[in-house]
């Protein structure tokens, strides 16, 4: 079994409140949410208005499998138009596996 954990930190365009700014965040969650099988929430900046992180998870057989919906992910963010993709930090973690 491999764990799989991405984040991605995002400049917001044109924000000019926090309650546009979580109207944006949420319709973004919601999108990748129906389109990827990912658990992912906003975990960071949650007070700055043209700031956020992103964190999403998920669970696999293999690195490769997670690795396409992780880039799916960030497509799916960058075509979205609202956010800019500044940074993006993953992380696989095998669970399981027998080592000589």
């Amino acid at each position: 079994m491999v764990v799989g954990v991405i984040r991605f930190d995002l400049r917001l365009h044109g924000i000019q409140s926090l309650k546009q700014k979580r109207s944006v965040i949420k319709r973004l969650l919601n999108q990748l949410r129906s389109l990827c099988p990912v658990s992912i929430a906003e975990v960071g900046h949650n007070d700055l208005l043209q700031r956020s992180i992103l964190g999403a998870s998920m669970t696999s057989t293999s690195e490769a499998l997670m690795d396409t919906v992780f880039r799916q992910l960030e497509s799916i963010i960058e075509k979205s138009g609202t956010v800019e993709v500044i940074d993006t930090e993953n992380e696989f973690i095998h669970y399981g596996e027998k080592f000589s």
